[in-house]
């Protein structure tokens, strides 16, 4: 029974560091945010704030999977079946309004993207698996809707590509709107329904 309530004392531990992770990187910045400074944030040494995740990177990957678990809380959950291209427009695009309100977790997302790109980083498989499940469901909701001469697969790639291009903009140039961007994007792949008259 002791091991049990170890066990459950551990993985609130785990949660309560991964959600003050989120609010600290948030606020201060992913550059700005140390190890240090997370494990402070949370009353533990830095030896004690990576024994729940082994590495700097591990812990870093493990935000970012706890960012997408409280999005798609919040926001609703990434495109499924059970949604139709009007539910993706404005759940994809209220996901970039919210990313403009957190700069931090949007530049640890891309400089996490960029390293993953070595098979042997943490994040690899995060990011591999993430994009693969968010193409395979934009190709599913975005068929009916797109265009006849653009191909869904690639409809989906082009959407996850120019997403994720206007966060690198976004940084160099914040009055950039990237909902609006992406928005347009929308209109010419997955026309809007119109409306009845």
């Amino acid at each position: 029974m002791a091991r049990r309530g170890s066990y459950a004392k551990g993985v609130a531990k785990r949660e309560e560091i991964l959600e003050r992770a989120l609010d600290v990187i948030a606020r201060e910045g992913f550059r700005r945010t140390s190890v240090k400074d997370l494990a402070e944030a949370v009353g533990l040494s830095q030896a004690g704030l990576l024994h729940y995740f082994g590495t700097k990177e591990r812990l870093f990957t493990e935000i970012l999977r706890k960012r997408d678990e409280l999005d798609n809380a919040a926001i609703g959950p990434t495109p499924d079946a059970g949604m139709d291209a009007d539910d993706l427009r404005e759940r994809w695009v209220g996901v970039i309004r919210h990313n403009q309100q957190v700069p931090g977790l949007v530049h640890l997302f891309a400089a996490m993207s960029v390293d993953a790109a070595d098979a042997e980083h943490p994040a690899h498989e995060y990011f591999t698996e993430r994009n693969a499940r968010l193409r395979e469901a934009l190709t599913d909701v975005m068929r009916d809707r797109l265009d006849p001469r653009i191909d869904p697969e690639t409809a989906s790639r082009l959407l996850q590509a120019v997403s994720d291009g206007l966060q690198l903009q976004w940084m160099l140039e914040p009055d950039l709107d990237m909902a609006a961007t992406t928005t347009a994007l929308l209109d010419l792949i997955v026309p809007p329904m119109e409306e009845p008259t």
